[in-house]
C-alpha cells in the first residue's frame, strides 16, 4: 500500500532540485500557519526544461518503485504534475506538527479513489475530504482545489482548510526573509528560530563538536540552491554577537582546510572544498559554494566515477 506520507516524501525528494524560481506563491503563503518560523520552498516547473532537471528526473523514474506503483494507481505522477513546494513549521522544539503545499495539477476524484481501494481513511471537514494514513491517522492531506494540495499533520491540514476562507499574514520578519530568497534562489530554506533549537539534543558522553558549539550562537539563518551551468549554493547565519560571528566563521574556516587536508586523490571532493568562501559582515557569516553541474552530478553517483578510474588504470 502507498502510504500519503510515502507520497509526500517522494514529491518532496524530486523537488529538491528545480529550475528558476520566481517569488513563493502568494496563495500557497496564505495557507501556512501564520506563526511559521521555519520554511522552504521549491519549484520544479523549469526543472523539466533543464539538463540537471532532467538528470534528476530521470533517476526518480529508474530508481523509485513506490513512485512508479503511485502512477500506476492514480494516474498522478509528481514529476509532471507538481509545479511548486512550500513546506512549513512552527519552529517549536520537539514539535511534531507541519505543512506541506503544493500546487500543480491534481485528479483529486481519481487519488481519492484509488487511495480508498488501498484502506486510507477518509474525514470530510468545512467541505473538504482528508485522506488520512490508515494506521495512525495522525497524518493526511486534503486537495484544497484542482491545483493545491495540504500534506502534515492532522491539526495543519485542517488550518490550512480554515484559511482558504480566512487569510492570516506571517509576520514581517519572516515575510521578508521569504521574499528574500525566494526571489533570488531555485530552492530555499530559512529559520527565523536558532537552527541548534531544531537539532534533537546529543547524547550523552558525545564527542566535543566545535562546529556544533560555536553554532550555539546562531539565532537565524537561511540557505539556498541555484542551477544553472553551475550549482551555487549560498548560505548566512546570523550570530548573537560580532564577536561570535567571527568565531563561527574562523571554525567553518578550519573545518574547510581540514577537509581540503583529507581529500585527497578525489577530484570532485577537492572541487568543492576549494570552491567554498566564508565571509562575516557585522554578526553575520555568509558562505558560498560552487561546482559545474556535471561534476556535481558525479557527486551524486561516486560509483560511476569509481568505475572510470578503473578502466583508466587497466
Amino acid at each position: 500500500m502507498i502510504g500519503m506520507k510515502a507520497q509526500i516524501l517522494t514529491a518532496t525528494l524530486l523537488t529538491a532540485f528545480s529550475g528558476a524560481l520566481s517569488a513563493a506563491d502568494p496563495q500557497l503563503l496564505n495557507l501556512v500557519m501564520p506563526d511559521a518560523k521555519v520554511l522552504a520552498g521549491v519549484n520544479v516547473e523549469q526543472a523539466k526544461g533543464t539538463q540537471f532537471g532532467q538528470y534528476v528526473l530521470n533517476q526518480m523514474q529508474t530508481q523509485d518503485a513506490q513512485l512508479q506503483q503511485l502512477v500506476a494507481l492514480t494516474g498522478f505522477d509528481p514529476r509532471r504534475d507538481v509545479r511548486e513546494l512550500l513546506v512549513a513549521s512552527d519552529g517549536v522544539p520537539g514539535s511534531q506538527t507541519g505543512l506541506a503545499l503544493a500546487k500543480g495539477n491534481f485528479d483529486a476524484a481519481k487519488i481519492t479513489a484509488a487511495a480508498t481501494l488501498q484502506g486510507v481513511v477518509t474525514e470530510v471537514y468545512n467541505g473538504v475530504t482528508i485522506l488520512k494514513d490508515p494506521k495512525k491517522q495522525e497524518a493526511g492531506m486534503a486537495f484544497l482545489d484542482a491545483t493545491t494540495v495540504a500534506a502534515g499533520d492532522i491539526a495543519s491540514v485542517k488550518g490550512a482548510i480554515d484559511r482558504l476562507s480566512t487569510k492570516q499574514s506571517l509576520s514581517a520578519t519572516v515575510a521578508v526573509k521569504v521574499n528574500q530568497w525566494s526571489n533570488s534562489q531555485d530552492a530555499w530554506g530559512i529559520t527565523t528560530v536558532p537552527p541548534a533549537s531544531l537539532a534533537p539534543p546529543a547524547k550523552a558522553g558525545a564527542a566535543n563538536n566545535p562546529m556544533l558549539n560555536a553554532g550555539q550562537n546562531v539565532q537565524s539563518a537561511a540557505g539556498g540552491v541555484k542551477f544553472g551551468a553551475q550549482v551555487v549554493f549560498t548560505g548566512e547565519a546570523q550570530c548573537d554577537t560580532a564577536q561570535n560571528a567571527t568565531t563561527l566563521g574562523d571554525v567553518v574556516k578550519l573545518l574547510i582546510n581540514l577537509a581540503q587536508m583529507q581529500a585527497g586523490q578525489d577530484p570532485t571532493a577537492a572541487a568543492l572544498i576549494k570552491s567554498v568562501s566564508v565571509t562575516t559582515s557585522g554578526n553575520v557569516v555568509n558562505i558560498a559554494a560552487s561546482l559545474p553541474q556535471d561534476v556535481f552530478q558525479q557527486m551524486l553517483h561516486p560509483q560511476k566515477k569509481i568505475g572510470m578510474g578503473v578502466q583508466r588504470k587497466r
